[in-house]
């Protein structure tokens, strides 16, 4: 049975969630999985066989909670099968030129942290207008009407499509490179 730890960072809660339905479909393929914020005292990844990381983008970064795990844990990441989960509202934008941003942010997240993950999975993330104050949702209003998005601040949207994230969490888990030693 495979053991794959899945860490995450997360600004507005959604990530989280995005890492609960992750590590949810991870046990319903048999592995042991445990769940860690980056912020809080997150295990190494020494004694899992794979390693999940998800993070979301603010301002064109990712958390530095995840950064600093990230980056303490390079090596040890780098010698086993472990994916990354980028987490961002960029993804609903059909556009070449958002598509290489988002990819630009991943690579100086790479480049900032030495680790390259075996494969990434980006997913559209969360807009909890009601939990921002004004000034956030004011700014993220701006944003989101300039995409063309949703922009009643007095709901929340979630964009997640959580059917492909959990085929993306079942195909890593089910892949060759994330079988533990006894599934072998």
């Amino acid at each position: 049975m495979a053991r794959i730890l899945v860490v995450y960072g997360t600004t507005e809660g959604h990530t989280a969630k995005v890492a609960g339905a992750i590590t949810e479909t991870l046990h319903r393929t048999g592995a042991v999985v445990d769940v860690s914020a980056a912020d809080e005292p997150a295990p190494a990844p020494d004694d899992y066989d794979a390693v999940v990381v998800a993070a979301s983008v603010h301002a064109g970064r990712y958390q530095r909670s995840v950064e600093r795990w990230v980056k303490r844990h390079a090596a040890a990441l780098a010698r086993k099968p472990a994916a990354f989960v980028s987490v961002c509202l960029g993804v609903l934008q059909h556009d070449a030129a958002v598509q290489r941003d988002l990819q630009a942010i991943l690579d100086r997240f790479v480049a900032t942290t030495g680790w390259r993950p075996t494969v990434a999975k980006f997913v559209a993330g969360a807009l909890p207008y009601t939990r921002y104050n004004w000034v956030q949702r004011l700014i993220m209003k701006r944003i989101v009407a300039k995409a063309g998005g949703d922009t009643d601040t007095h709901r929340d949207y979630e964009y997640t499509d959580w059917n492909d994230l959990r085929r993306f969490a079942a195909d890593f888990a089910h892949s060759p490179l994330a079988d533990g030693p006894s599934m072998k």
